[in-house]
């Protein structure tokens, strides 16, 4: 895991144990997705039930609606209604039972402004000391921009926790590979050190576009019967997938 993985995970724990509000951003294909999955798998259920949403076209009823749904209540039709028995089962549920809920909405970058707005009223339902709930948006770069956007201020200004996730140095896309021929039943050792070189430059460290590499640059290797993943190999493996 890089070290930027490992800063996400413990920002994103922190925001969790702190009941607050937290922003992940990152580049198409850097990890954002494997980030959120690793941290739910961490938060104990009977004190942090996680309520996960990914939808780029969510709007405020489709969220209480989905919420609701997740943390087991059959949702009122009313967007009003629903607001208000949102608020009155996250109080409950911290009052009675000591849960906090983590909402973590996903594909946050596509979110309408009248969904960010909604966010305002989840700060403001807050009380002065004690959050009964955590939210966590994740989202591509652009989410930053959004949330930079005068009409969003007092949104922005409730976001105590913000990172974006960086790409892998070198040395990290060299440790991804090798961890990853290792899962798979191969030997680590299959990229020399000239090709790691190259697909990380090509990659920009982003992991989803070092996988499609590695994986086109092993079938060449097939094809042309060779033993070790060389420079060649990455040169016509991304020639490939920029055709």
């Amino acid at each position: 895991r890089s070290s930027g993985f490992k800063e996400a995970l413990a920002r994103l724990e922190y925001v969790a144990s702190s009941r607050l509000i937290g922003v992940l951003t990152g580049e198409v294909g850097s990890g954002k997705s494997t980030v959120a999955r690793a941290f739910s798998s961490r938060l104990d259920p009977t004190k942090n039930p996680v309520v996960y949403i990914s939808d780029s076209f969510l709007d405020p009823r489709g969220f209480y609606r989905e919420a609701l749904w997740q943390l087991g209540v059959a949702p009122a039709f009313l967007r009003a209604d629903a607001r208000r028995q949102f608020s009155a089962v996250l109080m409950d549920l911290w009052e009675s039972q000591g849960k906090s809920p983590v909402i973590i909405i996903d594909e946050a970058h596509g979110l309408s402004q009248e969904m960010l707005n909604e966010i305002r009223y989840l700060t403001n339902f807050r009380l002065d000391s004690v959050s009964p709930f955590s939210l966590i948006l994740i989202g591509q770069t652009e989410l930053r921009a959004h949330l930079r956007l005068k009409s969003l201020e007092a949104v922005k200004q409730r976001i105590s926790v913000r990172y974006h996730l960086p790409p892998l140095s070198e040395q990290e896309t060299k440790d991804y590979i090798a961890h990853s021929m290792k899962a798979s039943g191969a030997s680590s050792n299959m990229f020399t050190d000239g090709a790691v070189r190259l697909i990380h430059a090509h990659s920009r460290g982003i992991p989803r576009v070092i996988n499609n590499i590695c994986i086109s640059c092993l079938i060449d290797l097939k094809a042309r019967g060779g033993q070790m993943v060389e420079e060649d190999n990455v040169k016509r493996a991304v020639a490939e997938l920029e055709d």
